[in-house]
């Protein structure tokens, strides 16, 4: 065992310091219907991402949405929370490790409509879509665009 591995290792149990890159990440809650495949295969491409997710099938996802903040005309077909952000949509994994570093003062991030080619939407077509975030009042900009 290497010296520094050790000490990282007697560090962590006498003091409980997490030490390195290997800080788990926020849960994410996504509220989605039950019959929803596109919805299932963005939970996938979070698990992929490194995310722990729980979803929970819920007869109206719509509720959430409004619930957490974000305006009608940003909706898609889930919502979902983490660490104190609503994220609407097939937001990708990236945006939302971003999101989580730069902490800045939104609701959360919404990608619109079901977006061919953004996560859990992958197939032959795609388009370009862009990743909005949400501020107060419903406002909103383009925090990432996608070709």
């Amino acid at each position: 065992m290497k010296r520094r591995t050790l000490l990282q290792g007697l560090l962590v149990g006498m003091l409980g310091i997490h030490l390195g890159a290997n800080a788990a990440s926020p849960v994410i809650e996504v509220y989605k219907s039950e019959s929803c495949g596109c919805c299932s295969d963005w939970v996938k491409h979070l698990q992929n991402n490194g995310f722990k997710v729980n979803a929970h099938n819920v007869a109206n996802p719509s509720d959430y949405r409004t619930r957490f903040g974000i305006p009608n005309e940003l909706g898609s077909c889930h919502t979902a929370t983490v660490d104190g952000y609503a994220l609407e949509g097939h937001v990708p994994a990236a945006e939302i490790k971003r999101l989580l570093a730069d902490r800045p003062k939104a609701k959360g991030l919404a990608v619109p409509s079901m977006p061919p080619g953004s996560p859990g939407m992958e197939g032959a077509r795609t388009v370009p879509y862009d990743v909005l975030l949400v501020t107060s009042g419903g406002r909103y900009s383009v925090y990432k665009h996608y070709n």
